[in-house]
């Protein structure tokens, strides 16, 4: 793409990810229709298999609005002709495999992420299940009720609710308006009839993609490819008609008041569809919109104006008409401003314009897209999928880019005054109940490339670095131990905000500056925390290394701690902690760790409480990282491709600077749960979630492992707790296990969404699976399948610099080795079902289990 007439910046960037937009791609179509895409990539030793099924909800002719497409799509690993269901899954993870499907408008992807060496498995396991599903009529019923627990989860959830009424109402006759998963009335009158005669007409070889990524012999896999999916014979295919939208020519309003404790918006413009060509120019307002910290909605509405706690835009343009939309998030007395403050300024840019810096800015950052895209195999094939299937062009990324860097300020101001004008709007305002609406939502992990080289510096500090030429990209991770441990007692969240902040003002650069410099070069800056630590993390192109290395050495030394950035950053946090408890699963896992960890610093979340953020000040933050900001407790991760030479003597200067100490120790102890017993808590929602915790062993201590394997056994689609409870029984809609983790105690809890007359039900199957696992009644099968789907994700979780960089730099913050990756297979491997029996016992004990049921109880 030599043709950008772009700064020089910019055709760096352009050089860089010039070879990638050129990498090998085979394509060709099999004798029955069957469009087949191919990219090899050696990086790692996984491949990824996906279906693309050229159907979804807005193909269901007479059944719009039923859902049938995702139906199906959850029928599909329910059985075939050739496999039960169970052996499916069972299948695919004692392969090492990932197996997984989603449905969207147009289309239903089905995908299989797994270990080179048993691509043959997922190519015969995914032909077999799109060609010869039996969809057994007594799954049907099943799934239905399954179904129905997912519809209930998505009228409990704010944002999904805002979602379904913004296309509701922006769109009067195209079939998005129809919810993809359908409506209740109508979901429930299918019949497996519908579904066998919708499978039969759809899923033929004519009407998918399949596409293959990843370590593969191309020879072998196009005889196994000939093999698995040649032999369906091709089909007639008759043409949906798609009603098309007609131009919006008014504005249109729907208020709503939820039990929420926030204030949601969504903004939403009609504009043309993918193919349009005011679509490049579309795409690249909405990222200069609303894209990133330094974007301009966000310096004016929340930095400037404080008028919201998060706004975002993106250009939705899936077909023929999209959405240009806009996210707000603001406290329910501020909602009418926030509005009108929000299209006064949309109006205002017809006018003021917008610099080629800010053009430049978006450019780079979708150039930069397409790097992020290809970090791993499943995320080059589904880049792939939807270039051949949603917009029917392979060579669509390099045309797509080529146009983007055409764009210019005036064709900006064009777009926004043809497209975002207000006869074309419609606004969704979700609102607090009694709130004035106004006017106003066997395997082994493969050691190759994974290694890090480890020098520990002069006054304590950590350094680790590992190259990585595949791609032109860089990764800095910084982490600390941190957490609610280290915390002062009554003012839980410290360690969320004062990452929040290190990544805003500093002695040199505004917040805004730190943001526009970052995502000016396509580059991203950002913050984590946990129970347990606190970090930085860069990821940017390797040409702009000295910005990074500029940006995270003021992070640390130079942050500025300005009130106006703190004040904002502290009420956005705490409307986070009001969205997290308008979700009725965060709500319930809020209250699990109250009763759970009592007077232990584990009793609230990262995030804090609301009680807690409120009394942290900005002398609080200062204080706290000079706690943690000491040598012994600073490890620097480098990971992708850089000149060793040049690099690593920086590095160390950097980290020179970090003074002198250890953090201290935490003298909070576990003992055991707080509030122990069956508790209930109403929740207007319409589902019932049942949680079962227990005690479990923290990061470091020996039966660590245990709990990883029992996680896994007690989780995931092919679990006997997964098949009895929604296959067999269809009481849940998701029932697994999850753990909150520290370094020396964690909490190991059960989790399951079902229907308020049915808990009961699920409270009796949570403890009858625990007893099964106590009794020894684990099968040799059962428990193979655990390590191998274990080590498989491992293996598929280290493809990216910042995986992997996340990873080591964690190891060496908690004390262990840098590289203790080596050793996860051979500990997985070393559990045996006793270990696991004597888990149960010693661990999962009646006279310790906390029990909370939340929701319509």
């Amino acid at each position: 793409m030599s043709d950008f007439p772009r700064s020089r910046s910019l055709e760096t960037s352009e050089a860089l990810i010039a070879p990638l937009l050129k990498e090998p791609v085979d394509r060709y179509v099999l004798p029955n229709g069957l469009t087949v895409i191919m990219k090899p990539s050696r990086a790692a030793a996984v491949c990824s298999v996906q279906v693309w099924i050229k159907t979804g909800s807005i193909h269901e002719g007479r059944h719009l609005g039923a859902g049938m497409s995702h139906f199906l799509e959850h029928m599909l690993f329910k059985g075939t002709s050739k496999r039960g269901g169970r052996e499916i899954s069972e299948t695919v993870q004692s392969s090492g495999g990932y197996i997984n499907a989603y449905t969207t408008f147009d289309r239903t992807v089905y995908y299989i992420d797994i270990p080179s060496e048993n691509v043959g498995v997922a190519l015969d396991v995914l032909s077999d299940a799109v060609f010869h599903s039996t969809l057994p009529e007594e799954e049907v019923e099943k799934e239905r009720e399954v179904i129905l627990r997912e519809i209930d989860m998505g009228e409990d959830d704010p944002d999904s609710k805002l979602t379904k009424a913004l296309f509701e109402t922006a769109f009067r006759s195209h079939h998005y308006r129809y919810p993809i998963i359908g409506y209740r009335e109508v979901f429930s009158k299918l019949s497996r009839n519908d579904l066998v005669e919708y499978y039969k007409a759809r899923y033929v070889p004519n009407n998918m993609a399949l596409i293959v990524t990843g370590d593969y012999e191309k020879p072998a896999i196009k005889q196994q490819i000939q093999s698995y999916f040649g032999e369906a014979s091709r089909a007639a295919l008759p043409p949906v008609l798609l009603t098309e939208e007609s131009t919006q020519l008014a504005g249109r309003s729907l208020e709503l008041e939820e039990d929420v404790q926030i204030t949601r918006i969504g903004l939403g413009y009609q504009v043309p569809g993918l193919t349009h060509e005011d679509t490049p120019v579309l795409d690249t307002l909405s990222i200069i919109l609303g894209h990133g910290h330094s974007s301009l909605l966000n310096l004016k509405l929340r930095e400037e104006k404080r008028l919201v706690h998060s706004i975002e835009s993106t250009n939705w343009t899936p077909g023929s008409v999209g959405i240009f939309y806009l996210s707000i998030v603001c406290d329910p007395e501020k909602r009418r401003e926030a509005i009108a403050e929000t299209l006064a300024f949309i109006e205002s840019l017809q006018e003021d314009g917008f610099s080629e810096e800010l053009i430049e800015k978006a450019i780079r950052q979708l150039l930069v897209s397409e790097v992020n895209a290809r970090k791993t195999v499943s995320g080059q094939a589904s880049r792939l999928g939807a270039a051949e299937v949603v917009v029917g062009d392979i060579g669509y990324a390099r045309n797509y880019l080529r146009n983007v860097s055409k764009v210019k300020a005036v064709d900006l101001v064009r777009v926004l005054k043809k497209w975002l004008r207000p006869d074309r709007l419609t606004r969704i305002v979700m609102s607090p109940k009694g709130e004035d609406p106004g006017s106003g939502g066997e395997l082994s992990v493969s050691a190759s490339g994974l290694e890090f080289e480890e020098a520990r510096q002069e006054n304590g500090s950590v350094l680790l670095w590992r190259k990585d030429d595949r791609l032109p990209n860089l990764h800095f991770r910084i982490v600390m131990q941190a957490g609610s441990l280290l915390e002062e007692q009554g003012k839980q969240g410290l360690t969320s905000l004062l990452a929040t902040m290190l990544t805003k003002d500093t002695a040199k650069r505004s917040s805004a500056e730190v943001a526009e410099a970052i995502e000016g070069v396509g580059g991203s800056f950002y913050e984590f925390s946990g129970n347990n630590s606190l970090g930085l993390a860069m990821e940017i192109l390797p040409s702009d290394v000295d910005l990074a290395l500029d940006l995270l050495e003021e992070a640390l030394h130079c942050s500025k701690f300005d009130p106006n950035t703190f004040a904002i950053e502290k009420s956005a946090q705490l409307a986070g902690i009001k969205e997290q408890e308008d979700d009725i699963v965060a709500a319930g896992r809020h209250e699990l760790r109250k009763r759970f960890f009592g007077e232990h610093p584990f009793a609230i979340s990262g995030a804090g409480s609301l009680d807690t953020v409120r009394k942290i000040e900005i002398d609080d933050l200062k204080n706290f990282l000079s706690d943690i900001l000491v040598s012994e407790n600073v490890c620097l991760a480098v990971s992708g491709q850089f000149d060793e030479a040049d690099l690593l003597p920086r590095l160390e200067a950097f980290l020179a600077k970090i003074e002198r100490g250890n953090v201290r120790s935490s003298a909070a102890v576990f003992g055991k749960p707080a509030d122990i017993g069956a508790h209930r808590k109403s929740m207007d929602r319409q589902q019932a979630v049942v949680f079962h915790a227990y005690p479990g062993p923290g990061l470091k201590q020996n039966d660590f492992y245990v709990s990883e394997v029992a996680d896994e056994l007690f989780s995931g689609m092919s679990s006997v707790l997964f098949e009895r409870v929604r296959e067999e029984l269809s009481l849940a809609y998701f029932v697994r296990s999850s753990r909150i983790i520290g370094l020396d105690t964690a909490m190991f809890f059960f989790c399951a969404g079902a229907s308020p007359d049915r808990y009961e039900e699920v409270v009796r199957e949570l403890i009858r699976e625990r007893d099964r696992v106590e009794a020894g009644d684990v099968g040799e099968a059962e428990l193979a399948r655990c390590k191998t789907r274990l080590k498989a994700a491992r293996r598929m979780g280290m493809q990216t610099n910042a995986a992997c960089a996340g990873q080591a730099a964690m190891n060496v913050a908690y004390g262990l080795p840098a590289n203790d990756w080596r050793n996860y297979d051979k500990r997985v491997d070393a559990i045996t079902i006793s270990d696991l029996q004597r888990f149960a016992r010693d661990y999962l004990t009646e006279a310790h289990r906390v029990e909370l049921v939340i929701g319509a109880v």
